[in-house]
């Protein structure tokens, strides 16, 4: 670091009010010389000084290096691939997601209970938040530099001076003898040591003048960094709520499925004691006996494993709930309730409603400002400087009038060389903002395709629910004509266990597609935001007042 301009103003002075006055020196108190007093003139070079000072710190408030920011465009489609759901429309201005409490949409109220429970509780949206709020803070860190930084102190010493020869004086002691000159005649010597005391209150202000535009670069980018910081909080806590909620509806959609066992097991104990009855008649064989029997048995076995999975959502639920496993017991009971329209936005609308995409524009717009800052690097930095106080080497006149003492100073430094450090900080940050930028464009494709996604699940959930509805009517009708033959004696037993064995597996499936048309709403309501808005965000002025 090579100092171009080591001192464009400097000016001090420590100054007596008395006509004929010596300056005080550290460790010595300004003496008053006899004669009539006279006031001093006023010292003109502080003034002077000052307004140099002024007239440069007000030049700084207008000068800001590096590219403005601009949102780089994000191509969007006009419209979806998938159409919506029949029934289902393009939302307008009063068909939005209730703000914040999207699930209430599936209007059940232990679902409503949960929820609330997310965002007070929740240990990863806690994290969240007080990450946010360090963000926050940190603005105000960054911010500290646009003003400057005065310290205050107050110091006392008591010192004393080595040995010296020649003649006693005030405040010393001394111890004479004998010795012998240059031309060997005896002479008188004395040993002499001096205590002094020196008080000092001193006053300073240093800054460092914004000149180019650094700290407020820094401010920006700082102020696009919490901004980004609450669009994570928000993007945690909406995607935290949709999983609640895909949990729950997987939780009792496996209630509907036990539910499903239980009465089909029901139905093949009915058929194991008609088996057995018409083995007793002799009618029917063992071999029916032992199949109508294994039948009973691995349904029965298959309601049993589904208590694993339903423990398993049960515990998360609570975790995401902010308490333990052990805390929480939700009732079984299937989902009574059906898949309801979401409001779909157009494609245009919908940078604006996911917070995910929000946060990554705020870190293009931080990667933005960050070039500024190492542009700044180029320019020479100022700084100035002030000084004063109270000095004396008596406590009682410290703080008298020709005790004080002043400093004005002012300093430009300029780097001439250093390496091509400048230059490769420089094209690092542009390429950060590169990298921001295309990771905002690889979210906003991502957006796309999660409401893509989870229309085309709909539309096609849909569809196959209503194939499958025939297929269950199909698989009840073969089941009960199988039953029919098998009392007429026409048919064996294996042809009811064939029919048994169809009409389960097709009305779990009809259970299970329920289940996941309810979940693929929850994604597509995660998906369009739940009903959240950039201008959820909290503005500038707010992060900077830390409001």
């Amino acid at each position: 670091m090579i100092e171009r301009f080591p001192a464009l103003v400097r000016a001090s002075g420590r100054r007596s009010l008395e006509a004929r006055s010596v300056p005080p020196l550290r460790g010595r108190a300004a003496t008053p010389a006899a004669g009539p007093a006279r006031t001093a003139p006023a010292p003109r070079a502080p003034l002077a000084a000052l307004a140099v000072l002024a007239a440069i710190a007000a030049l700084a408030a207008g000068c800001m290096v590096g590219p403005n920011y601009q949102r780089p465009p994000a191509t969007a489609p006009a419209a979806f691939k998938e159409p919506p759901p029949a029934g289902w429309k393009t939302a307008q201005p009063r068909d939005e997601l209730p703000r914040g409490k999207w699930w209430e949409i599936f209007g059940d109220a232990q679902l409503d209970a949960l929820e609330e429970q997310v965002a007070v509780s929740n240990q990863s949206i806690a994290q969240a938040e007080a990450q946010f709020r360090a963000a926050r803070a940190a603005v105000g860190v960054t911010r500290g530099g646009l003003f400057p930084t005065v310290t205050a102190g107050a110091s006392a010493t008591r010192s004393r001076g080595g040995a010296a020869r020649g003649g006693t004086g005030a405040g010393s002691t001394g111890t004479s003898g004998t010795g012998s000159g240059s031309s060997g005649a005896p002479v008188a010597t004395t040993t002499t040591t001096s205590t002094t005391n020196f008080f000092q209150i001193p006053l300073d202000v240093s800054y460092e003048v914004d000149l180019w535009g650094r700290v407020r670069r820094l401010i920006e980018a700082g102020v696009a960094t919490a901004q980004a910081s609450a669009g994570d909080l928000e993007a945690i806590r909406l995607s935290l709520q949709a999983e609640l909620a895909t949990d729950y509806f997987q939780l009792h959609g496996l209630d509907a499925e036990k539910q499903l066992l239980a009465t089909t097991a029901g139905a093949y104990q009915k058929a194991l004691e008609l088996t057995t009855n018409r083995y007793n008649q002799g009618i029917a064989s063992g071999v029916d006996v032992a199949q109508a029997q294994t039948q009973l048995e691995t349904t029965r076995a298959q309601a049993i494993d589904l208590g694993v999975q339903r423990a398993q959502f049960e515990h998360a639920i609570a975790v995401l709930t902010g308490k333990a496993p052990a805390e929480l017991s939700i009732p079984p009971a299937p989902i009574a309730v059906k898949p309801p329209p979401v409001p779909v936005v157009l494609p245009s609308e919908l940078l604006e409603r996911r917070p995910d995409v929000a946060a990554s524009e705020r870190r293009m717009a931080a990667a933005n400002a960050q070039i500024g800052v190492q542009v700044a690097a180029y320019y020479p930095t100022l700084s100035l400087t002030a000084s004063g106080g109270f000095e004396n080497n008596k406590l009682a006149d410290l703080f008298t009038w020709p005790s004080r003492f002043w400093s004005l100073g002012a300093s430009a430094v300029e780097t001439l060389f250093n390496g091509g450090a400048r230059r490769a900080a420089t094209e690092e940050a542009k390429a950060n903002y590169d990298a921001a930028v295309a990771a905002y464009r690889q979210n906003v494709l991502t957006a796309f395709q999660d409401v893509e996604d989870n229309l085309s699940a709909l539309r096609i959930l849909e569809e196959e629910e209503t194939q499958q509805s025939i297929a269950v009517a199909a698989a009840e009708k073969s089941l009960s004509l199988s039953n029919y033959r098998y009392q007429g004696g026409i048919a064996t037993y294996l042809e009811v266990i064939t029919a048994q064995a169809l009409a389960l597996a097709d009305e779990r499936t009809a259970v299970d597609l329920l289940t996941r048309r309810m979940t693929a709403s929850v994604n597509l309501v995660k998906a369009l935001g739940g009903g959240w808005r950039d201008t959820d965000l909290p503005p500038a002025t707010a992060i900077l007042s830390r409001r």
